[in-house]
């Protein structure tokens, strides 16, 4: 039979589970607003009956808090950061698009500031046609000689554009590579904290919360892969001890955290002579993980912000240079000898010089899985075999841990990787092509057989190309002496087309100061008034017979960038917007389950507080039983 006073306890149990209910409930009005909070709330159990020995058996002995736990769906979790990770990598391709085509559009303003390339281009041939009016004076020619500087001003301009918006977003992997590191650490530091209350028995309900917060802002900067394990007791297998052991994975997999121990990120510049691409900035991050292990920007499992960063910086629309070792040989230069290899390579993008990215002062090649850096190299095409190949000077020891390629042949050789997306290398490379296309072409016409300037010279070339690191200018004379068809070899130190880039593209100097050094006609023609040879250029405008760019002619180079950057632009935005739409819808189901509703609470405490009165009244009544009992029939 229970004791005289097993009901109090009983009322007081009932009083402590109602006081604990409303005290939770308290907390989660007071974190209405508060992000990351997950809506909490008692467990509570009926405590073990009390055997009584009389005919009806056991008697209930109140109730017992065994635990507050809160609200959390893992799976909405999941959902959420899987999703997060496209809305990083979309929202940023969406600014940073946003930017290229706000470069490139043409509006037609009459603003020299703000021209574009159609109203340049434009402005050029309506000049050159005042030239055909009036070749045999100064004026018209030194007014085209003026837009066609212009012309050369704009490709400068826009080359410096996009490579400044590159080193952004350089900066901006930099940037969020050290969000990531910082993640990492308040992530270890949660973990020993969850682990410390939860071992003695408690809920760290506030401090999974924040962890979970973190792993919402982690996933947005890259993709993100949690793990949560329960510690056994090695000297009693099956008990559970309270402690958890919590992983975190990124890109793909890689392991970012495990439970008390982080592994940072190290964000390492490239070299000048470790460029990837020829117009590439300088600086250039390459990120490895401190233990020395690679990271890959290029790892097509990657998603967040960082893989659209990576793309954009890095994108060459899958065109990078690859192809296989057929050949070792050696070289002595400046009285060092070198190992050279030749490549044999198939794509149609790696046999127009006028399309080649390769850098000028070196750079890295893969020759199967070894790295090599090389000082230079040499396109060569043989008319008898058909084959296209490159053949790379290999550097010394001093940059070369090893210089033995001996194994290489037959084995892939690769500089880059396929970036399956149109970012900054592809813009530069499509500038580039037309800069060099447009310029062979129209140089081939002034400097045809028979032209001659006003003073009766042999015509030269009007476009030129600075030379960057010393003063002078190229004038690809080294270009003239392979035929098209005929079997050539173009090394990156010629003087030959591949030295002209959007960059450097440049009217000659020595035209500018004297007109007269425009060559307008042939010696064929009856005096200097004709214009035979600005006929011909007129002709270049649209003619894609004289040159061709992506099928199409000269003048249609914006209308072929922008279809690309129109495409990606809207296709940016459309993913962005949609993922963003996902991710509130998402959202609002999580919230469903974990977020705090204020009418719901405030019916809980209605609740609670009937429950924690009843409690009150029935150790009222038990003190009024007591009386009795005691006071009144006691002896």
């Amino acid at each position: 039979m229970p004791s005289t006073f097993f009901g109090l306890n009983t009322a007081y149990l009932g009083l402590t589970a109602a006081n604990a209910a409303i005290n939770t409930t308290g907390n989660n009005v007071s974190n209405v607003n508060t992000k990351g909070y997950s809506r909490q709330h008692t467990v509570q159990q009926a405590t073990e009956a009390l055997r009584t020995f009389t005919s009806y058996g056991c008697a209930g002995a109140g109730v017992d808090v065994l635990a507050i736990e809160r609200y959390r769906d893992e799976f909405y979790d999941y959902k959420y950061w899987r999703n997060n990770a496209y809305v990083g990598e979309y929202s940023v391709k969406n600014y940073y698009m946003k930017q290229i085509e706000d470069y490139f559009i043409d509006e037609g303003t009459e603003d020299e500031a703000l021209k574009g390339f159609n109203t340049i281009f434009d402005d050029m041939y309506a000049a050159l046609a005042d030239v055909k009016k009036d070749s045999g004076t100064e004026d018209p020619r030194r007014a085209f000689l003026g837009t066609a500087e212009a012309l050369t001003e704009y490709f400068n301009t826009m080359a410096s554009n996009l490579q400044k918006m590159q080193k952004d977003m350089n900066a901006e992997i930099k940037v969020n590579v050290d969000q990531i590191n910082s993640i990492a650490q308040e992530l270890v530091t949660l973990n020993k904290q969850i682990n410390v209350i939860e071992i003695g028995g408690g809920n760290a309900n506030e401090l999974r919360d924040q962890r979970a917060l973190l792993i919402d802002e982690l996933s947005q900067i890259v993709d993100v892969e949690t793990e949560e394990q329960n510690v056994e007791d090695p000297n009693n297998p099956g008990r559970d001890t309270g402690a958890t052991r919590y992983i975190v994975k990124i890109a793909g997999g890689q392991t970012l955290v495990d439970d008390r121990v982080s592994y940072s990120l190290i964000c390492k510049a490239r070299t000048s002579d470790e460029k990837v691409n020829q117009n590439d900035a300088d600086g250039l991050y390459d990120i490895v993980w401190s233990n020395g292990n690679k990271f890959s920007l290029k790892n097509a499992s990657m998603g967040g912000k960082l893989k659209g960063l990576a793309q954009l910086r890095d994108g060459n629309n899958g065109e990078y240079f690859h192809g296989t070792v057929s050949n070792i040989g050696s070289k002595t230069i400046d009285g060092k000898a070198h190992s050279t290899v030749t490549i044999d390579v198939t794509a149609e993008y790696l046999k127009d010089i006028n399309k080649c990215t390769l850098s000028d002062s070196g750079g890295v090649i893969m020759l199967g899985n070894k790295e090599f850096h090389f000082d230079s190299w040499t396109m060569n095409y043989n008319k008898t075999t058909g084959i296209y190949s490159y053949e790379f000077v290999v550097s010394d020891s001093t940059k070369n841990e090893s210089t033995n390629v001996f194994g290489a042949i037959g084995k892939e050789a690769t500089i880059g990787s396929a970036i399956d997306y149109q970012g900054i290398p592809y813009y530069m490379e499509q500038m580039n092509e037309w800069v060099r296309s447009y310029t062979k072409a129209f140089n081939d016409i002034m400097t045809q057989e028979g032209s001659v300037d006003n003073y009766g010279n042999k015509g030269k070339p009007l476009f030129k190309g600075d030379k960057l690191t010393d003063s002078g200018q190229w004038d690809f004379a080294d270009s003239y002496l392979s035929p098209d068809g005929e079997s050539f070899s173009i090394s990156s130190t010629d003087n030959s087309y591949y030295r002209l880039t959007a960059f450097n593209f440049a009217v000659d100097d020595a035209m500018l100061k004297d007109p007269d050094l425009m060559a307008t006609h042939t010696n064929n023609a009856d005096n200097e008034s004709k214009y035979d040879i600005v006929d011909e250029l007129i002709d270049l405008k649209t003619n894609v017979n004289k040159m061709k760019f992506r099928g199409s002619s000269a003048s249609q180079f914006l209308q072929c960038i922008l279809s690309d950057v129109s495409l990606n632009g809207q296709s940016a935005k459309n993913f962005s917007d949609n993922y963003s739409h996902i991710a509130k819808s998402i959202d609002t189901q999580r919230l469903s389950v974990s977020g705090v509703d204020e009418d719901e609470e405030a019916m809980s405490l209605v609740k609670y507080r009937e429950a924690y009165n009843l409690a009150c009244k029935m150790v009222q009544t038990l003190t009024e039983i007591y009386d009795r009992l005691i006071l009144e029939t006691g002896v």
